[in-house]
């Protein structure tokens, strides 16, 4: 896997010791940086943003968000393996992601930070409910900050919009993402 964008431009990434992860494709985060980057709504200017990786696996969004100036990066992971590379890959690259080991839900339970932009990538194969929760702890816990974006990855399958309202999604072949901006954005729960 290689950095697509920013400073680290074409920087090759090993992919942690854990097979289980899925890392995007190089088209597919070129997309999403495009919106986030671009977009007539622009959110946020990435030099001055702090960015949470929910579900950080290899790395690959904490070290695009780095490559392009964002200098406060949290990742979150439970497994170890995975957390151990982006600490190590980001310390060899001189880079400011802080790593944190936990499960995204506990972890989601307790406030401490708020963020421009919270980027979650749970397993493809999580229940609904589990995205109602993830979802509405970020809301209801205030971690984005006023115009801050939650964009969450998802499967074709998953239907976030039979629970939530978002702003606006796109799909990339088996990769659907939602971007929501505020709580009002959503629809109260109905599942």
């Amino acid at each position: 896997m290689r950095i697509i964008g920013g400073n680290l431009r074409g920087k090759k990434i090993l992919n942690p010791a854990d097979k289980s992860t899925r890392p995007l494709k190089d088209m597919v985060r070129e997309s999403i940086f495009n919106i986030i980057e671009h977009s007539k709504n622009e959110y946020v200017e990435l030099n001055n943003a702090k960015v949470l990786d929910l579900f950080s696996g290899t790395g690959i969004i904490s070290f695009e968000f780095s490559s392009r100036g964002v200098k406060k990066i949290i990742s979150v992971d439970n497994n170890y393996k995975c957390i151990k590379h982006i600490k190590n890959t980001s310390d060899s690259l001189n880079l400011n992601i802080k790593t944190i080991r936990n499960e995204v839900i506990l972890y989601l339970k307790n406030p401490n930070q708020k963020f421009n932009i919270i980027f979650a990538d749970p397993p493809y194969d999580w229940k609904l409910d589990y995205y109602r929760i993830m979802i509405n702890l970020i809301f209801d816990n205030e971690w984005l900050l006023p115009e801050g974006i939650l964009i969450v990855e998802h499967s074709k399958k998953t239907k976030l919009e039979a629970i939530f309202q978002s702003y606006f999604s796109r799909s990339y072949g088996e990769n659907n993402f939602s971007f929501y901006k505020k709580k009002q954005a959503y629809k109260p729960d109905s599942v």
